[in-house]
């Protein structure tokens, strides 16, 4: 491991200057991801600056009728709090098909949000890759690409949004709230959070630098059925093939998002129109302008029938 500083912030615009002041500073919290690819030299900190202590931990009503959820939440907190399980299964549903006990412990909500991709290519430094190193190609074109993206992709990278919980809050429509090196706040929509890759798959947020997530609010609750399926290689502890999150409402309208396809969490509102006819119409516009490679065009098949079960399911449990 390369060496590099150390710091606590004590306030979260504190926490955003320090990082606008030392090129190529990180923020750390859990460290679940961050740890690891300091260890692989994928990320090289000059500086890491220690949140943990900025009281961004709790889980709080909103006036608006719904939830504030701090940067700092541990995912195993958020998804046994009582008003989640009941008003937004959805999201504890995908907290916990996500990593093991132990790690949910330590991730936090923003750290699960800002997770980079697990792409084999991206963790080989002796492979080319575009995410790691912009301008030296992508080696998972032509290569192994089973797990890779489907939709969203670029001709610079095939990658794919790793986080479960990113798919319920799209579906759920959340807003990431933060604060900038000057002090000054926003509120990011999810759905415009995640960036695709085109010639720039390096940038994979609408972050700026130095600016540093505060909260997730969610809106008010849905209602409907909520459901989240994950397609894996092994029944847990591992990434998705493909995932489905769904609320189902009584009428027939509901959400779907999609993971383990592309390049963020993929959600297509103009499908949802479509649920009434069924998963084969959603699936036919929620992938339109695919291009899977040899290795995982099995994709297009797998999230029909993953959403045709998923529906199923619904309907049987309302």
């Amino acid at each position: 491991m390369r060496p590099f500083n150390y710091s606590r912030a004590d306030s979260p615009a504190a926490a955003a200057a320090q990082a606008a002041q030392v090129e190529g500073a990180r923020f750390i919290a859990g460290g679940t991801n961050l740890l690891d690819l300091m260890k692989l030299d994928i990320e090289t900190p000059l500086h890491l600056i220690d949140v943990n202590h900025l009281g961004l931990d709790q889980i709080e009503a909103t006036p608006e009728g719904g939830l504030r959820i701090g940067a700092l939440v541990r995912n195993t907190d958020l998804a046994a709090d009582a008003r989640v399980r009941k008003d937004y299964a959805l999201l504890s549903r995908a907290l916990l098909a996500g990593a093991s006990g132990q790690l949910r412990n330590m991730a936090t909500t923003a750290g699960n949000l800002l997770q980079r991709t697990r792409c084999p290519y991206f963790y080989d430094t002796h492979q080319a890759c575009n995410k790691r190193n912009p301008g030296s190609g992508c080696a998972a074109i032509g290569g192994v690409s089973r797990q890779l993206g489907i939709i969203g992709v670029s001709d610079a990278c095939i990658a794919t949004h790793p986080s479960d919980m990113a798919i319920a809050m799209r579906a759920l429509d959340a807003q990431i709230e933060t604060v900038r090196p000057d002090g000054t706040t926003r509120s990011i929509a999810m759905a415009d959070f995640h960036q695709l890759p085109g010639n720039t798959p390096n940038i994979e947020t609408s972050l700026t630098p130095g600016e540093f997530i505060t909260s997730v609010t969610l809106p008010a609750p849905l209602g409907g059925t909520h459901v989240y399926h994950k397609v894996r290689d092994r029944s847990s502890y591992a990434f998705a093939l493909v995932s489905v999150g769904l609320i189902l409402q009584k009428d027939g309208s509901g959400r779907v998002a999609v993971g383990g396809i592309a390049p963020k969490p993929w959600r297509v509102e103009a499908a949802e129109a479509l649920l009434p006819q069924g998963a084969k119409a959603v699936s036919a516009r929620l992938l339109d302008g695919a291009t899977p490679t040899h290795d995982n065009q099995f994709k297009l098949t797998l999230v029909e029938r993953t959403l045709g079960s998923v529906l199923a399911q619904a309907r049987d449990q309302a």
